[in-house]
This record gives C-alpha cells, structure tokens and sequence, in this order.
C-alpha cells in the first residue's frame, strides 16, 4: 500500500523547485533589465544632471609635442615645447601630470620648474589644471648627430598625461535644475498639447481606416487577396522613401503633384502649403478660428501610414466570430449598419482597446515621421522632437533627458488609466 508524502516534505519540494526555477531565471531577468530597465534608468540618471553632449568624455591632459626649430645639423640649439591644455571646459584636473622619453642624441638643458629629467624621461607635475587652461613647457636642448642618424623624432614617442577628474556623469551630485527648465519653457506645453493632439488623432485615424478596411476585405469576392497585399505597403515600405513620396507630392511649388490637381479642378486658386504652413484661418458663427495645416497634414500621414497593422487585427478578430450571428440578425430583418453595431463591434472592442494602447505608445514616442515630414517645423513639434533638438541641437543632454522622462510618464500614466478603465473582448 502506498503511503502519501507528508505534507511537510511535500512543501519543502515545493519550495526547492521554486528556487531553482528562480535561479534559472536570473539570466532572463539580467537580459531584460540590461535590455529596457539599464536604458531607462540611464535616462532616469542623466535627467538630474547637467550633462553637455561635451562632458561624455571626462576632462583629460591634453598634450602637443614639437621641436623648434627644426635641427638640420650637429651642435644646433633647439627648445622642446610641449603645449598642455585641459580639455574640458568646466571642469577642472587634479593631479596633472606629463611623462615622456626622449629620443637619443637630444641633450637637454636646464629643465623648467614644475618638470625634472631622469635618465631620459622628463616627468612634469602641474599639480590642478583649471578649466580651459593651457601651459607651455619649453625646455632647452642641444641637438647630437646620433638624434640625426636615428630619425626617431620626440612626436613619435606620444608623452604620457594622467589627472584626476570630476565625470558629471558618475558623480552623486543630482539637481532639478532641467526640469525646471523644461518646465519653465515658453513652448513646453504647447509642444505637449502639440504631441496630444498628434497622438490621440494620429491612432484614432489609424484605428477607424483599419476598420473600414477590415470591414470591407472581410467579404469574399474576386481579387480579395490582392488587394489585402496592397493594402499593407504602407506599412511595410521604408519610412525614408513614403515621407519623401509625400514631400513631393505635397510641394508648394511648381513640382507638387497634389497641388496641381487641386489648381486644375478649380478647388483652391493657388497652391497650398500642406507641410510648412503653420495654420489657415476661418470662421465659424463668427467665431475666428486657425485649422493646423501642417499638423493636420503628418496626422493624415500617421494614419494611413499605420492602419495596415490595425487592419491585420481587426480582420483577423472579425474572421474569428461565427457567421450564425449574422445569418440570424439578417433573418430579423437587422440591416448591415445594425448587424455592425449590434454585432461586430461588441466583438472588437478588446482588440480595438489593445490597438488603441499599443499604437497610441508607439504614435506618443514617433519622432521619424515628424522629422522627416517637417523638422518639427510649422507647429509640429512634438516632445519626441524636442528630445532630439535638446539633446544634439542645443547639445544639452540633461534637458533631453528630462523630457524623455516627460514623454515616459506621461505614457505611464496613460496606461494605468488604460487599465484602469479599458473593456475586456468577450470574444
């Protein structure tokens, strides 16, 4: 008769086998931080410092060694200079010091304070080496004919420099210096007004296209294949060769394809400046208002760029759902708007909520798109821009930091909301 494990042995297994499988997913758990928690932590990091896209590398001694004048003969005088200067231009080093080892045949003189010569090693000690500061050593010497026999001259021996210096970017030291910056900016919250509208317009776009062309290639007929392929270019082509395509087609000048037409059907009397008019004004009962025409114009392109992967979705759930449903409602007399509402799109909702999530992060964080349309011109300019432009334009790195940072709450927040409140697929 076989007797159960005791409960007790029974747990301790349990536990065991726990820790093993803990263990053995410690490599797993190290690829993903280093992977998206390192970067975002980094960035996290950065954003509280007051780093320059110069202060990546850390102050350092630099150092130019030169013989003057150029010795022809035996016997000539010449002076060994060396030129030292401290590379940063904020920071100071401490410690500064210069070695280097002489070629034969060059007899050094006297040697200046703060350097000493031994053997054939000069050794100078500048102790700390302010910001931006430049030294000259010059040195005294007397050229043999062993120094012009050698060919060995003093640049082909690289002195040595060694020196203590502060790295912003290790130190402990941590402000909010850039973020009150960000803050405080004149144009801080219209670009994040800016980026909103983008990214809440931009998917929604995405979203109601892929649905209508889910809609409609849902439906057997002839050539339905081909014409789903067709539909995922613009998805599937690079962004580089789309954008441009838009670019031209949308000139303002001579060349613009779309413009043409326009002038040709009599719609507008000249051409139109899709990409680089900021806003053209009208009014409604009176009230004065600007429609945004250039940022109107990268929504479209938002949209149609990305509402193949909607479309790939949204018709794969409708494929999913039973044609009974259907067949029943159209024997109650529903029509295909009511079947539609009543029926698909109860069945959509998950999908479209975790459409809605996944490309309202993707559209928030686009910043090719935009870049490649406008330069963030023209009301354009989004926080993703104004990552790249504080950070390599202006060369603040902090300040593109602390905005990323923005762009990552922002969606954090988002998504608990999302979460929060998004419908569950009854599918």
């Amino acid at each position: 008769m076989t007797h159960p494990t005791p409960p007790t042995h029974r747990g301790s297994l349990e536990k065991r086998e726990a820790k093993l499988a803990y263990i053995m997913l410690i490599p797993t758990f190290l690829i993903v931080f280093s992977i998206v928690l390192g970067p975002l932590l980094a960035n996290f990091w950065i954003s509280a410092k007051p780093v320059q896209l110069g202060d990546l590398r850390p102050a350092s001694v630099m150092v130019n060694e030169a013989l003057r004048p150029r010795p022809k003969a035996a016997g000539e005088e010449v002076v060994l200079r060396y030129r030292v200067r401290n590379s940063s231009q904020g920071d100071a080093i401490e410690n500064a010091t210069l070695v280097d080892t002489l070629p034969d045949g060059l007899i050094i003189g006297d040697v200046p304070a703060p350097c000493t010569l031994t053997n054939r090693t000069v050794r100078c000690e500048f102790g700390t080496l302010e910001a931006k500061q430049r030294l000259d050593v010059l040195i005294p010497a007397t050229v043999e004919q062993a120094y012009l026999d050698n060919g060995v001259r003093p640049r082909d021996v690289k002195a040595m420099t060694d020196g203590d210096a502060q790295n912003v970017l290790t130190s402990l030291e941590f402000s909010f210096d850039n973020f009150r910056k960000v803050f405080n900016g004149a144009e801080f919250w219209t670009v994040l007004k800016v980026s909103l509208y983008y990214t809440i317009f931009g998917t929604a776009g995405a979203l109601v296209l892929g649905l209508f062309a889910a809609q409609l290639l849902n439906t057997s007929f002839k050539g339905r294949n081909l014409l789903r392929g067709l539909f995922l270019f613009p998805y599937v082509a690079p962004v580089i060769a789309v954008a441009f395509a838009w670019v031209l087609l949308l000139d303002a000048g001579p060349g613009g394809t779309f413009n043409a037409m326009l002038m040709q059907m009599g719609a507008t009397d000249g051409p139109i400046n899709f990409l680089g008019q900021r806003a053209i004004p009208y009014s409604i009962f009176g009230i004065q208002l600007e429609f945004p025409m250039a940022l109107t114009t990268v929504i479209v392109f938002e949209a149609w760029r990305y509402f193949p992967l909607s479309f790939l979705f949204i018709l794969a759930r409708m494929q999913s759902v039973g044609g009974e449903m259907y067949e029943a409602a159209e024997i109650d007399g529903a029509t295909p708007l009511q079947q539609f509402w009543s029926i698909s799109l109860p069945q959509l909702m998950g999908i479209l909520a975790v459409l809605f999530l996944l490309r309202f992060i993707w559209t928030f964080n686009k910043f090719d798109d935009i870049f490649l349309l406008t330069g963030g011109a023209a009301g354009t300019r989004t926080l993703t821009v104004d990552v790249y432009e504080q950070a390599f334009a202006v060369s603040n790195l902090g300040a593109g930091a602390a905005v990323a940072v923005v762009v990552f709450l922002v969606l954090l927040v988002f998504s608990l909301i999302f979460f929060k409140f998004s419908p569950q697929d009854d599918g």
